[in-house]
């Protein structure tokens, strides 16, 4: 009996790996579709818009109930529609008009940010891990920043500073998820969705009262993109949401790092990203800041 068992248990932890590492790949992959909608007449932001608010769609579906649940916890999930929201409209920005890999590594920056947003928001104590990890993250950014050079970290350029928001807004999105985690989990999967729709508009309607406005001018085929991608956003979503359920947080999290390497390969196969010895050297220390969290207790993290 028991070979039978281990079996079944080793079977359903390759799944839920499985799961995980199949969202990581729809992330790492999502700055593809993001560039080609731009250059097909839809910019990030509205490609935002369409494939989030497909996904609310989709949610409202499945669950029904998701939307008055949400409503009823709208004080609290408020901040999670704010923050994660911000976290897509700033991240698939960053994706689709810079570089690839500084885009995603300086994303990663995230847990530095927690560092001092939990200390803010849940009361949690700094502790030396916590000051080392915010240290390898610094040193990890202003290699990437700096271009090799050991300079303070302070970005060049907007999808440096919109990779960097991305992460902030990230953060706060998973430290809000622990605060008011007995919220409903569907409200707060719905809550995630909506953000995006509530915020992209918004961001759009700002950069058109300051002259840059973001015309919608699609090519046919592009709704194409836009329906295939938001189903590949729905898949990543449910087998995170699968894997999460039955893995260790700190096994799901060092799984979501594959997110790195599969945008920093992909990017570099396709000619969309430079990498150079330092971007491999600030990654690696960005990539032991998030391990360092990972293992020092903080690997409860969520997609975005």
């Amino acid at each position: 009996m028991w070979p039978r068992h281990n079996s079944a248990m080793q079977h359903l932890s390759f799944a839920a790996a499985l799961g995980a590492l199949i969202n990581a790949t729809v992330w790492g992959l999502s700055w593809y579709p993001l560039k080609w909608l731009e250059t097909h007449g839809i910019s990030s932001l509205w490609a935002t818009w369409f494939i989030f608010g497909g996904c609310a769609v989709a949610v409202l579906i499945a669950r029904p109930a998701a939307l008055k649940l949400l409503w009823q916890n709208r004080r609290t999930l408020g901040w999670l529609v704010l923050a994660s929201g911000m976290t897509n409209a700033c991240f698939n920005t960053a994706l689709a008009t810079g570089d690839v890999v500084r885009s995603v590594l300086l994303f990663y920056l995230m847990p530095m940010w927690v560092v001092f947003l939990a200390r803010w928001l849940l009361a949690e104590g700094i502790t030396f891990s916590a000051v080392a990890r915010t240290a390898l993250a610094l040193m990890g950014a202003a290699l990437v920043l700096g271009e090799g050079k050991l300079q303070f970290p302070i970005p060049n350029s907007w999808p440096d500073w919109l990779a960097i928001a991305g992460g902030f807004f990230f953060a706060l999105n998973n430290v809000i998820l622990r605060k008011y985690a007995s919220a409903p989990q569907e409200a707060r999967a719905l809550g995630m969705f909506i953000g995006a729709v509530i915020i992209a508009p918004i961001v759009i309607g700002s950069l058109a009262l300051l002259g840059k406005p973001l015309v919608l001018a699609p090519q046919p085929i592009a709704w194409a993109g836009v329906a295939i991608f938001t189903a590949l956003v729905l898949v990543g979503n449910l087998a995170l949401q699968y894997a999460a359920s039955r893995l260790p947080a700190n096994v799901l999290s060092v799984l979501m790092l594959a997110e790195i390497l599969v945008a920093t390969l992909s990017s570099w196969l396709a000619g969309a990203a430079t990498i150079t010895q330092s971007t491999l050297i600030g990654g690696a220390l960005i990539v032991s800041a998030s391990l360092l969290a990972i293992f020092g207790g903080d690997g409860k993290q969520s997609a975005h």
